[in-house]
């Protein structure tokens, strides 16, 4: 199998425009007429609905458009200075495992923001990646509190994937007061930048690239042939 292509686009997409494209995309790969993709862009400010999305969580309404995703998960936001990365890899040739992928992803994205000296983690029942926070008050149970970095939420279609991850490079923060992001009040959402680390998106590109064949690029089964 050859390398997927590297697609970054300048310029916010619209969300309708891009999923339009990864159906497509995802579509072409599964009949064997176009390679794997990975496609990096940036959303105009909006909101995204995930498959296990509570109404409650969505705060202010009209703030922004809300789109419903199709995607796993539940709210989150989706803006200018936030890459989002679109992973449409044929599973079918790698490995035909849902919570592997998303370990992969999860994998993939901690050792992009290690290149920047974050120390990012997972956390059990949390989706995505997160950063403690011991610059910040303390939960009122005592325990540290902890910012979002990453969200993640995939949809698998006869075993070719397709969304994907999103980092926060330097978003505006305040746009996550409208949304409970994916369902979580207890934490906050945070960024490289807030983080004090004046971080690129060209910067994260490449981390991105340098890192993934780190994670996907042994994940190719061998053929039968082989």
């Amino acid at each position: 199998m050859s390398k997927p292509e590297w697609r970054i686009s300048d310029g916010p997409v619209p969300y309708s425009e891009a999923l339009a494209a990864m159906e497509a995309r995802v579509a072409d790969i599964r009949g064997g007429r176009a390679p794997e993709l990975v496609w990096l862009l940036e959303h105009p400010p909006l909101y995204t609905a995930g498959t296990s999305s509570k109404a409650q969580d969505l705060l202010q309404p009209a703030r922004f458009a809300v789109h419903v995703a199709g995607r796993g998960g539940q709210y989150t936001y989706h803006g200018p200075g936030q890459r989002v990365v679109y992973v449409m890899l044929d599973l079918r040739a790698r490995h035909q495992d849902v919570r592997r992928f998303v370990s992969d992803l999860e994998e993939w994205t901690l050792r992009a923001l290690a290149r920047f000296n974050v120390t990012a983690e997972r956390r059990p029942g949390r989706v995505g990646i997160w950063v403690v926070r011991p610059d910040r008050p303390r939960l009122p149970d005592g325990t540290a509190r902890e910012d979002k970095i990453a969200a993640i939420g995939v949809r698998i279609r006869h075993w070719v994937s397709f969304h994907g991850l999103s980092i926060n490079v330097e978003p505006d923060l305040s746009h996550y007061d409208g949304i409970v992001p994916c369902g979580i009040a207890d934490h906050g959402v945070t960024s490289l930048v807030d983080l004090g680390l004046p971080v690129t998106l060209a910067d994260l590109d490449v981390a991105l690239a340098e890192t993934f064949d780190e994670v996907f690029g042994s994940d190719v089964r061998p053929s039968a042939a082989a």
